[in-house]
């Protein structure tokens, strides 16, 4: 099966011209999004994000999160000395203070960053794009509305384990037989969403951070990503961690090789904390998957989403 942009055995790449913010992204198109939508047919909808506040656990580099009571409407009523009364109108607002990658989120290709000149996808710099208020080019903003096929691999079932061990590498053969006891099979264009069975402690809340830590750093090594990408042609890919990847890492001395090969090498965002549980237990491997990232000028991630698995 060919896809628009797509080389087996190169994968995707910066073949979208100079000017490209989105990457693998821009292999969706009309004809796409209809078919995965018709590919729907009990309607079932599978909600894959997470619910945060101050107490949820989050990957150590980024900053917590705190929503803040701002107006009420006892302090209006003090700030302008009336009292509204039945049946006048006041308002409750609050004062949101959250990282662009708190809870369930989607990457933006500005995310990580190579070498001495700090680049990300299609060349972009920090001495030519970086800015005090959001990187100026593959910010998460410019992402499409998502609507594509997806496809759930469930590693840790096929291994025959609740949750795969703390930084156990996820190798290409781990993926195949996983897909090969769900009887599926990638495609070209695909939402790639794996399931290590972390998120099976998130509980209401994700407030148990020793048992969310350990495994947490289950994830995919390079060659495991290279394998979705370039044989399987995955355009998005994901998992119930909070990085995708083993923690640890196990390839060479970069601390983050499957961002790097993602994100500034092939342009594929990777989305993480998605919650796979319910998807998992009723053996839902196959799904039309949506997502809306904020537009949010200059976020590195959509975060706090509510992405969906359509059935």
């Amino acid at each position: 099966m060919t896809q628009r942009g797509w080389q087996q055995s190169r994968g995707w790449g910066w073949v979208w011209g100079a000017d490209d913010e989105i990457g693998a992204l821009n292999t969706i198109d009309a004809s796409s999004r209809l078919a995965a939508l018709q590919s729907v047919t009990t309607g079932t909808a599978y909600d894959l994000g997470v619910l945060v506040d101050r107490t949820s656990f989050l990957a150590s580099p980024h900053v917590g999160t705190e929503v803040v009571t701002f107006r009420t409407p006892h302090g209006l009523t003090m700030d302008t000395g009336t009292e509204l009364g039945s049946p006048g109108v006041s308002f409750n607002t609050s004062l949101v203070v959250v990282s662009d990658h708190a809870g369930t989120q989607i990457d933006g290709l500005c995310h990580a960053t190579l070498g001495p000149d700090h680049h990300w996808y299609n060349g972009a710099t920090a001495e030519a794009h970086g800015r005090d208020f959001g990187p100026g080019r593959s910010a998460a903003h410019t992402f499409p509305p998502i609507i594509a096929p997806g496809i759930l691999i469930d590693v840790a079932a096929a291994a025959g384990v609740d949750e795969l061990p703390p930084h156990h590498p996820i190798t290409p053969t781990d993926l195949q037989d996983a897909v090969r006891q769900q009887d599926a099979e990638i495609r070209p264009g695909d939402v790639v969403l794996i399931r290590t069975g972390a998120l099976r402690h998130w509980g209401e809340i994700g407030a148990d951070h020793p048992a969310l830590a350990g495994p947490d750093t289950a994830g995919l090594t390079l060659e495991s990503a290279r394998w979705l990408v370039e044989e399987c042609g995955a355009m998005l890919i994901g998992s119930d961690t909070s990085t995708v990847e083993v923690m640890p890492p196990v390839d060479g001395d970069n601390q983050s090789p499957v961002h790097s090969y993602l994100l500034v090498e092939q342009g594929v965002p990777m989305c993480e904390l998605h919650y796979l549980e319910e998807l998992a237990a009723s053996q839902t491997y196959r799904f039309c998957y949506i997502a809306l990232v904020p537009k949010l000028r200059g976020i590195t991630a959509g975060f706090a989403l509510r992405p969906v698995a359509l059935a």
